[in-house]
């Protein structure tokens, strides 16, 4: 699950942003035993930590309402949320050169919302994890 996002001028796309586990905030680490690399292809439970690596956090209690999960679902109405501790994480995987991206001053998503740029930077900015899938097709 995730959203695509274009530059809402040209229809280009900029790339999309998918939920990706729990991540600890506080030390910069995803829960997913094989890094951010495989955290969209975990298969168990199993290949997640239960508490950050580093610090000993555990994940804190999150439901629709607050989780990246439920913010992908249309539920999480906060998508501007800095958040601490061991979260729930946005990833963004880039269909064009990352600084283009930030460059575009009005972004469209797949659902029609539009965003300014400082919106928009604000949502890549959320995402401790960005992927550069420049070149490759994807959706």
């Amino acid at each position: 699950m995730g959203c695509n996002f274009y530059n809402a001028k040209t229809g280009e796309h900029i790339g999309k942003r998918s939920a990706a586990g729990p991540y600890c905030f506080d030390c910069g680490l995803t829960l997913c035993k094989g890094g951010e690399a495989r955290v969209h292809y975990f298969s168990s439970e199993d290949d997640w930590h239960t508490e950050c690596p580093r610090c000993g956090l555990t994940m804190a209690r999150e439901g629709l309402g607050n989780s990246t999960m439920g913010l992908e679902l249309g539920f999480n109405k906060n998508p501007y949320e800095t958040k601490t501790g061991v979260r729930s994480c946005s990833s963004f995987s880039f269909a064009i050169p990352e600084d283009r991206a930030r460059a575009v001053k009005k972004v469209r998503d797949e659902y029609g919302h539009e965003y300014k740029q400082a919106e928009f930077l604000k949502v890549l900015d959320l995402c401790p994890i960005k992927y550069n899938l420049t070149g490759y097709h994807f959706s």
